[in-house]
């Protein structure tokens, strides 16, 4: 095994997350070979003898890529202060060790859920930056106007953080004949914060009654029951892997497309315009006067036309 950074190492191995693992790594409390490490420092876990407070590092543990139907009623962690099932209540014990959900979904919300030791390969699917599209299908109450729906394909503002923006189309209707009843419709983000399509629907007015994740990335699973898991296939991982650089381009892309949309209300005005009903005031050129302005009236006649007149 090629030699591999000291915080590589302790993560994989369940010790402490990377960011964790470079504080112990600064402390001092970690040695190879006898030597008090330092950051940056490498090591091959098969040959070195890696510790932690004087206790050896065991061998890694084998990277684990698996797909999870998340049933309601589970929260997307590896414990819950308060005491609530988790989702790796729903692997074998003997898989749990350092696997982690990649990813969140909310405790009553449903769908796939990656679960995996991988901590860079889980970056690429769930960071921000990286974050590859997510596919939902989201059950809300009535049915939202559509100037309301071009709002959430446009990009809105959620507690001062606008949403980038997002693919949102109708699939049916709950009504029969003449009623609408409530609506189905299919929502695709590239970005992951938290309840973000039970907040967007509830700010025009229509509460989310059901959230069902359907695909990651190009990544989907109908005959996958609930409650149930499996591992990828190596092609699988690769796939998930490249969509998430491919959305990273995307995510960008889609920013500067969704700036030229709605601003975050500020009062009653949006953030960063002049007050309505005003004219804004233009800066006077460097190094000259005020440039003057047509529509504040009839120019004054010169001295030499007063005078003939």
């Amino acid at each position: 095994m090629a030699p591999e950074r000291l915080q590589k190492i302790l993560a994989r191995a369940g010790i402490a997350s990377r960011r964790k693992a470079e504080e112990l790594i600064a402390g001092g409390l970690v040695t190879v070979n006898g030597q008090v490490a330092s950051l940056g420092d490498k090591a091959d876990p098969a040959v070195d003898a890696v510790k932690v407070e004087g206790r050896r590092v065991p061998p890694p543990v084998p990277q684990r890529y698996v797909l999870l139907n998340k049933p309601p009623g589970y929260v997307s962690t590896v414990s819950d202060p308060e005491g609530r099932p988790t989702v790796l209540d729903l692997v074998p014990p003997g898989m749990r060790k350092a696997l982690v959900p990649v990813g969140r979904l909310d405790f009553q919300s449903e769908g796939l859920l990656l679960l995996t030791t991988d901590g860079e390969w889980a970056q690429r699917i769930a960071h921000p930056r990286y974050g590859c599209a997510k596919t939902y299908e989201a059950k809300v109450k009535g049915m939202p106007e559509e100037r309301d729906i071009e709002r959430l394909r446009r990009g809105m503002w959620i507690e001062g953080q606008r949403t980038l923006p997002a693919e949102v189309r109708l699939l049916r209707t709950t009504g029969r004949g003449r009623e609408t009843g409530n609506s189905w419709w299919e929502v695709v983000l590239r970005q992951g914060r938290s309840r973000q399509i039970r907040e967007m629907f509830f700010r025009i007015g229509n509460g989310v009654l059901k959230l069902h994740r359907v695909a990651i990335g190009p990544l989907r699973d109908a005959e996958l029951p609930s409650g149930a898991y499996r591992e990828l296939d190596p092609a699988e991982i690769e796939q998930l892997r490249k969509a998430g650089r491919t959305s990273a381009k995307l995510q960008g892309r889609k920013a500067a497309e969704g700036e030229e949309g709605e601003r975050e209300p500020q009062g009653s005005e949006p953030q960063g315009s002049e007050p309505r009903g005003r004219v804004p005031r233009r800066p006077p050129p460097a190094g000259g006067r005020p440039p003057r302005h047509p529509a504040a009236g009839r120019r004054r006649p010169s001295a030499k036309r007063r005078e003939r007149r």
